[in-house]
């Protein structure tokens, strides 16, 4: 059996211990040429991942361990090993503290704040996880058995959240001592004043941040977690939503709640700048600046609505008597009123606005039309039905590197040249006459 240091003292970084047995690892199952190894010893610092906590990394030796889990009694060390480790052989341990103290920080920040969400509004926590960018806990919101009559909150909503970071981080500033309780059996562990019922009946670990008398949090875990709350730092809760019927809170503890601030900070500042304010001024600045932009956006579509009216006359017009001369696109023949289709360029218009000019011509176009988007080198076809308008895109755009697609009435042509594009209609002419 592996003797757990982490649980004697979870600050011991560096300490010597003996192989007690090695086998080779990596895929397939037990291949030794993976340079994989699965190692024992007879006393580890390094914790298995379990209980919602990431294991501990560093190094065996001059060997890297790459992942530690928990199988039974003993503690599985995957190690990365170019040579062959003996059974028996006294090697140097060392930790990655900096990921432990992280991993520490972080999981001892949800104790405490699911402690004070418990002792708030009575929200248990059904689910935690720690990622890589936050923490979350799923929270639900369930009468207490033994006292119905106190009337609990129906909804977290961010205000609430925030009383409770609030309140949280009140903890972490009065330093409260964060206890391990070893026990042997449930019994003795359920005279602690747990937050959670317990899930197994011998070797109990109670984490109690606080005394037992005045607990901020108490509740069975098997992590690793700092001496004192202060260490923790801060908690910061960044957004709440729901989750099927529960709440879940979105967070980060320690550093990575610091790193967050500082890199939040930083694009405030950056946008605050960009607009001569300050922080503090940015918000009223950016609304004034939204609603100039909105004048200019309701400005832009009465003009773009006023020019899609008159080029819809223009080529009413010439649909109508075969004039074409203004609007020939180069190196198209002019249109006359026996030619099957009609290439009709847009000079100050974008595709998205040819598709909204198309629209007045779909299934009623007395032939083809190619409304050409020259910003965009590429065409909206529109008909009556007859050609079809999808068909034609499918079987010629690719003629001239062109793609696209549509229906029968509508379809798009997006050429990467002008001079593709005109290639392109100038193949349809001939194919349709």
């Amino acid at each position: 059996m592996t003797a757990r240091l982490y649980q004697q003292d979870v600050y011991i970084k560096e300490w010597d211990a003996q192989i007690t047995s090695v086998t080779a690892a990596g895929e397939p199952a037990g291949d030794a040429g993976s340079g994989l190894f699965h190692v024992t010893l007879d006393q580890t610092a390094f914790f298995p991942e379990g209980g919602g906590q990431s294991c501990d990394l560093g190094f065996i030796g001059p060997y890297r361990v790459t992942d530690v889990q928990e199988d039974g009694e003993e503690v599985i060390h995957t190690v990365s090993a170019d040579g062959e480790l003996q059974c028996g052989e006294q090697l140097h341990c060392t930790l990655d503290w900096p990921r432990r103290f992280d991993n520490m920080q972080r999981h001892c920040g949800e104790h405490i704040l699911s402690g004070i969400f418990y002792a708030r509004c009575g929200g248990v926590n059904r689910g935690f996880h720690m990622g890589d960018d936050y923490m979350t806990i799923d929270i639900s919101l369930e009468d207490d058995p033994t006292d119905p009559d106190t009337p609990r909150p129906q909804e977290i909503d961010m205000d609430l959240a925030l009383e409770c970071e609030a309140r949280a981080n009140e903890v972490i500033w009065s330093d409260a001592p964060v206890s391990v309780f070893r026990f042997e059996e449930r019994e003795e562990a359920e005279r602690m004043p747990l937050r959670k019922a317990l899930a197994f009946d011998e070797d109990i670990s109670i984490v109690c941040v606080g005394s037992p008398e005045n607990a901020a949090d108490c509740v069975a875990c098997c992590g690793t977690h700092p001496s004192t709350a202060g260490q923790v730092g801060l908690i910061k809760i960044y957004k709440v939503e729901h989750y099927k019927s529960m709440f879940r809170i979105y967070f980060e503890a320690g550093a990575r709640a610091l790193k967050d601030y500082d890199n939040k900070h930083r694009i405030l500042t950056d946008l605050s700048n960009s607009y001569s304010s300050s922080v503090e001024e940015f918000p009223e600045k950016l609304r004034a600046q939204e609603a100039r932009l909105a004048e200019v956006k309701d400005q832009l579509y009465h003009a773009k609505k006023a020019l899609i009216d008159k080029e819809c006359a223009a080529l009413d017009a010439a649909l109508a008597d075969g004039s074409p001369a203004a609007h020939t696109c180069p190196g198209q023949p002019l249109h006359t009123p026996d030619a099957p289709l009609i290439v009709w360029p847009l000079e100050n218009l974008s595709l998205d606005d040819a598709f909204d000019m198309a629209k007045r011509y779909m299934k009623n176009a007395t032939k083809l039309i190619l409304l050409y988007a020259k910003q965009d080198t590429s065409f909206i076809l529109v008909s009556n039905g007859e050609p079809k308008c999808g068909k034609l895109v499918r079987e010629y755009a690719s003629f001239y590197q062109g793609k696209g697609g549509g229906n029968d009435v509508s379809a798009r042509a997006i050429f990467s040249s002008e001079e593709n594009a005109m290639l392109f209609a100038d193949l349809l002419e001939k194919h349709l006459r």
